[in-house]
């Protein structure tokens, strides 16, 4: 027992040996970063709009529907089943309601307990939250 606890030391120093004596030298600010210019003139990136409520809707003609309202009154993704593709609908030109896509329109928002949609196929509809 007593010769294993001697061979510890021996091992270790066996094993720091073993690593890398190059020396290393640490420079203050490094290489110079390739795009690091590209990204002092790039162009801010803004995020896309923060989902504020996720709802479903039973309109007249007994579909249901999903909305996800998008912050800042930045407009809803419409889907047809709670899993499916979301169709992104917008504000106009002036950031007011109603929400449009090609073929869509909707007219509402997350606080009223009814929303108006519109869309390609089906016409014009009132839902309810």
């Amino acid at each position: 027992m007593n010769k294993h606890i001697l061979l510890l030391p021996l091992l270790a120093s066996l094993a720091l040996a073993a690593c890398d004596n190059e020396s290393h030298t640490l420079v203050q600010n490094g290489p110079d970063d390739p795009m690091g210019e590209a990204l002092k003139n790039a162009p801010a990136v803004q995020l896309p709009p923060a989902i504020t409520a996720s709802k479903a809707y039973r309109c007249k003609d007994s579909s249901v529907i999903h909305l996800d309202w998008l912050a800042d009154n930045k407009g809803a993704n419409f889907r047809t089943t709670r899993d499916g593709v979301p169709t992104q609908l917008k504000p106009d030109a002036d950031g007011k309601p109603p929400f449009v896509a090609e073929g869509y329109s909707l007219a509402g928002s997350a606080e009223a307990a009814s929303v108006t949609l519109a869309r390609p196929g089906i016409a014009s509809q009132s839902c309810k939250g």
